[in-house]
């Protein structure tokens, strides 16, 4: 049976509650994310991710992203994929992200770059499983005062290049069983299929805390690009008839993607999910909102919310 670590790294107190951020490429945006996580820090969050550009692309963004967001104290954990890398250069990025102060990985496979050549025979590796082997491998041979805490990414409607959903479970299991830590989910609608997913990790012996990641809905343009960027989530028909209930106004559509995902994450924790991570876009609005509609507040104490749960159910 896969190892439970879910006491190591970033789970010491559950649920988590997390966000994602991606490197800004403007001064402006760099601005923008600054002010982000300024006003989401006071949150406490458990950790905060950071994305990584298609081929690597914003690699040196990315450190830079990391090293000031650890500054800050705030744990943090830079995302690595397989594409476009040689096991020299992978190397040289954990050293990077370790000297930033990283404790922590999302080992992925990646997306090729969109733009420009690519020649997927010069990748090391062509599958998650085999970075997070690569990983625990370095990590070994570093020598490292700490356990380098690894996630990965999973699917709870499925993969879109892994038809065979049994089969995609299996590729999950061997993430785990090369060492991962924990499974942060791709963005989804429907907590039925993440209820699901979680049985069958767990009827696979996958004890790790699966966390799941939730993204309001803000606007039409916004669902459109979340469908293109996350291909095979469902959209169920309830979210979609509200949104048509705002008749395009913006406002409108913007308080009913926050109460829809609000929601979500109600229910959610009620069914005790092992943490939350909020695809931000670099924005905080949304996610302050949802914070408020939870009732969760600047000084989030997870103790004393087990001590309310404890005293409901009595």
């Amino acid at each position: 049976m896969t190892q439970d670590t879910s006491s190591r790294g970033l789970f010491g107190a559950a649920p988590s509650f997390s966000f994602e951020f991606f490197p800004p490429k403007t001064p402006e945006g760099a601005e923008a994310l600054l002010q982000t996580i300024v006003t989401l820090q006071d949150f406490r969050p458990s950790f905060v991710s950071v994305t990584y550009g298609a081929g690597g692309g914003s690699r040196e963004l990315t450190r830079a992203v990391v090293h000031d967001i650890q500054q800050r104290g705030i744990p943090t954990v830079p995302h690595l994929t397989c594409v476009g890398h040689t096991e020299k250069e992978l190397e040289e990025i954990l050293e990077g992200f370790v000297k930033a102060g990283a404790r922590a990985i999302l080992a992925l496979r990646g997306d090729p770059p969109r733009h420009g050549a690519y020649d997927p025979s010069r990748d090391a590796f062509h599958h998650a499983a085999e970075l997070v082997r690569f990983i625990r491998n370095w990590e070994s041979r570093r020598s490292l005062p700490y356990h380098l805490t690894v996630g990965v990414a999973g699917f709870t409607e499925g993969h879109p290049d892994t038809p065979n959903r049994l089969r995609e479970m299996d590729y999950l299991k061997a993430k785990i069983d090369e060492g991962a830590d924990y499974i942060c989910t791709q963005l989804f609608f429907d907590n039925h299929a993440f209820f699901d997913y979680r049985d069958r990790c767990r009827l696979l012996g996958i004890r790790v805390p699966i966390i799941a990641g939730i993204m309001p809905v803000t606007s039409a343009s916004g669902m459109n690009r979340m469908a293109e960027l996350s291909a095979g989530t469902n959209f169920p028909a309830r979210l979609l008839k509200a949104m048509l209930r705002a008749g395009g106004d913006k406002k409108s559509l913007e308080r009913v993607g926050i109460n829809y995902a609000s929601q979500q994450c109600s229910e959610l924790l009620d069914a005790e999910v092992d943490g939350i991570h909020f695809y931000t876009l670099n924005r905080s609005k949304a996610t302050l909102e949802i914070y408020r509609n939870l009732g969760i507040n600047n000084y989030f104490d997870v103790d004393r919310l087990k001590s309310l749960n404890s005293l409901y159910k009595n």
